[in-house]
C-alpha cells in the first residue's frame, strides 16, 4: 500500500494520483509534494499546459481567502506579486470533499542560497524588490503575515523575487493567522501579531539578518532588539543596512515605501558612491570625488581594452560585476520614479 506524501495534511494525495475537479472537470496529475502549512499542502502537478502548483486546503474559508489575494495580484498590470491563478475547484476523496486551487509553478532559486552566493549588495537589492511588492499588497488591504525565505524564490532572468505561497495573508487589522517564530515580532517580544504594515517590515528586517545567519538563532530573556542589532553588526555584509534593520525591528517605518526608499539610498551610497576605482592606464586608485565620467562609448571601449592588457583577471571580474550591478540598481531606481 502506498504511503501518503504527508501525514500532516487534511487531504492526502499521492504521486501519480489524478485529481479531477468536481465542477470544472479539469484533471491534474500529482508529481510530488512541494510543501505544507497551516492552511493546506502544495503539490507539483502536471497539466495539459505544463507543470503547475496545486494547493489543497482543509476548509473552504482559508482557500477562498488565498484565492482572493491571487485574484488581486492578477489585476495589477505589469507586476508579478505572486503566482498567477489558474483554476479553483473541489476534489472528492474517500475521506471527504476538499477545496483546492491551481496556480503558476515558479521555477527559481531559494533566497538564502542566492544571497549567500552573491554578497551583501544583493541583500539590499532583493529587499528593495520585496518592499515594492509589499507596498502594493498593503495598499490593497492585506498583510503577507508568514513572510520568510521559504516562501520566496528568485526567478529570472531578469532576476526577480517572487512569492509562491500566500497562505499567511491576512486582512489588515486582524490577527496574523500564520507565522514562523524567527520572523514573528511577537516571538521576540517586539510587538503584537496585529496584521499591519509594520508586521511585514519586521519580517523583512529578519530576512536580512537570516541572510547572514542561515542556521538562525534563539531569542534572549533580556533585550532582544539589542541582541538582533548586535548580530547584524557582526556581519560585514549586513553592516551598511544596520540602521534600516534597526528601524524595521523597532516598528519605526510608517509604510513599506518609506523603508524601500531608505534602503535604495543606502545601496547607492554604500556600494557605488564610495566604491574605489582603479585607473585603467596607471593602475592607481582614484578617489570617488575626482573620478572622471566616461566621455562616450569609444573612449570607454579603449579604456577597457587597455585594462585587459594591464590588469589581472581578478580585477577585471570585479569591475565587470560592479558595472552590471550598478546598471541593475539604476534600473530599480527608475522603476520607483
Amino acid at each position: 500500500m502506498r504511503e501518503p506524501i504527508s501525514k500532516k495534511q487534511g487531504c492526502k494525495l499521492y504521486p501519480e494520483q489524478n485529481v479531477n475537479g468536481r465542477w470544472h472537470k479539469n484533471r491534474y496529475k500529482i508529481i510530488r509534494e512541494l510543501g505544507w502549512g497551516a492552511t493546506g499542502t502544495v503539490y507539483l502537478t502536471e497539466t495539459k499546459e505544463g507543470p503547475a502548483a496545486l494547493k489543497v486546503g482543509r476548509d473552504a474559508m482559508s482557500i477562498t481567502s488565498e484565492v482572493n489575494v491571487l485574484k488581486h495580484f492578477s489585476k495589477v498590470q505589469g507586476d508579478h506579486l505572486g503566482p498567477s491563478l489558474i483554476d479553483v475547484d473541489d476534489v472528492v476523496t474517500p475521506s471527504g470533499t476538499y477545496p483546492f486551487y491551481v496556480m503558476e509553478y515558479l521555477k527559481g532559486e531559494e533566497v538564502l542560497p542566492f544571497l549567500r552566493n552573491r554578497g551583501g549588495e544583493w541583500t539590499g537589492i532583493i529587499g528593495v524588490q520585496l518592499l515594492g511588492d509589499l507596498d502594493r499588497l498593503h495598499r490593497a488591504g492585506w498583510t503577507f503575515g508568514d513572510l520568510k525565505p521559504e516562501n520566496l524564490l528568485v526567478t529570472g532572468p531578469p532576476l526577480r523575487v517572487r512569492w509562491f505561497d500566500v497562505g499567511g495573508t491576512t486582512k489588515m487589522g486582524r490577527s496574523v493567522k500564520e507565522y514562523t517564530e524567527f520572523f514573528d515580532r511577537g516571538y521576540w517580544g517586539l510587538g503584537s501579531r496585529k496584521a499591519e504594515p509594520s508586521y511585514d517590515l519586521f519580517s523583512v528586517g529578519m530576512i536580512m539578518i537570516n541572510s547572514g545567519y542561515p542556521s538562525r538563532f534563539e531569542r534572549s530573556d533580556k533585550d532582544n532588539l539589542k541582541l538582533l542589532v548586535s548580530r547584524a553588526e557582526q556581519k560585514p555584509g549586513l553592516k551598511p543596512y544596520v540602521p534600516i534593520i534597526t528601524k524595521a525591528l523597532g516598528g519605526h517605518y510608517r509604510d513599506a515605501l518609506h523603508m524601500r526608499r531608505e534602503l535604495a539610498e543606502v545601496i547607492g551610497r554604500t556600494h557605488f558612491s564610495t566604491r574605489q576605482e582603479v585607473h585603467p592606464g596607471s593602475g592607481k586608485v582614484i578617489a570617488p570625488s575626482v573620478r572622471k565620467p566616461l566621455v562616450n562609448r569609444k573612449s570607454y571601449k579603449r579604456q577597457v581594452q587597455k585594462e585587459k592588457k594591464r590588469s589581472s583577471g581578478v580585477l577585471e571580474t570585479v569591475l565587470v560585476a560592479s558595472f552590471l550591478l550598478l546598471a541593475y540598481v539604476l534600473y530599480l531606481f527608475g522603476q520607483m520614479m
